[in-house]
């Protein structure tokens, strides 16, 4: 079994308000022993972060104290070469152990933001991969994702609130392609619409279905998973595509 968890955050005034506030949630997961959490996309006042080392060093003493793996988000990262949007991830030994770039850059974003070209696997307490908002709507990408080897997906979102419905159908349908438990992390505010999900699914009688928690406010939610109990239903799955044009 593991634990793996979520922190929905809201907005504050400062970057340092919302990494305290963050801190909090971050410590009250660690007592319970959730092995992975997942934070939204562009959860901070400035969607950017200049040095990720300094930011997040409180979150790096969080890591290695519980032994955690944290998806801190998703920001906008600028070099002199291009601008993306990346994930970047803490592992249990408090230090960054990768990032996940933003595959499919979203309306606005396409003007400035370079496309990522690989879906990665991490391996912390389990393989996972991160699927960052907008990613959410390609089919792919989750697909690849678990056909690498992921048993759980994670993705750091920001979803405004017309938006929320169809995104909650978009994470649900890739559970269910896929046969794969999906965490997925939003903002709530005046703008975006919260209701953060941890999708887990059930089977009655050859039928899968979802089952959903889903979070409300500014709060953190973890829950155990036996990630093997997916491995047959996601073979048998797989197995029944065929080709075609």
């Amino acid at each position: 079994m593991i634990r793996l968890g979520l922190i929905q955050t809201t907005s504050h005034d400062t970057n340092q308000k919302g990494i305290e506030q963050v801190s909090k949630n971050l410590k009250k997961l660690g007592k319970d022993e959730t092995e992975i959490v997942c934070l939204p996309e562009q959860w901070l006042k400035n969607n950017e972060i200049i040095d990720f080392d300094s930011e997040f060093s409180e979150f790096k003493k969080i890591a290695k104290e519980y032994h955690m793996t944290i998806i801190t988000g998703a920001f906008y990262k600028k070099t002199s070469e291009k601008t993306s949007i990346i994930s970047p991830i803490i592992g249990p030994e408090g230090e960054f152990i990768g990032e996940q770039e933003k595959i499919h850059p979203f309306d606005y974003e396409q003007d400035t933001v370079k496309p990522g070209t690989e879906a990665k696997i991490f391996n912390t307490a389990c393989k996972f991969g991160v699927i960052i908002c907008y990613d959410m709507v390609f089919p792919g990408v989750a697909n690849v994702l678990t056909k690498k080897g992921a048993q759980v997906l994670f993705s750091p979102s920001r979803i405004v609130k017309r938006g929320i419905r169809p995104w909650k159908m978009y994470v649900q349908v890739r559970s269910l392609e896929n046969r794969i438990p999906i965490i997925a992390a939003n903002v709530e505010s005046s703008k975006f619409g919260g209701n953060s999900m941890i999708v887990d699914m059930q089977e009655d009688d050859r039928v899968m279905n979802t089952k959903n928690i889903i979070l409300n406010g500014e709060t953190s939610h973890s829950v155990k998973f036996d990630l093997e109990k997916y491995m047959k239903s996601r073979t048998k799955r797989f197995s029944d595509l065929n080709e075609f044009h």
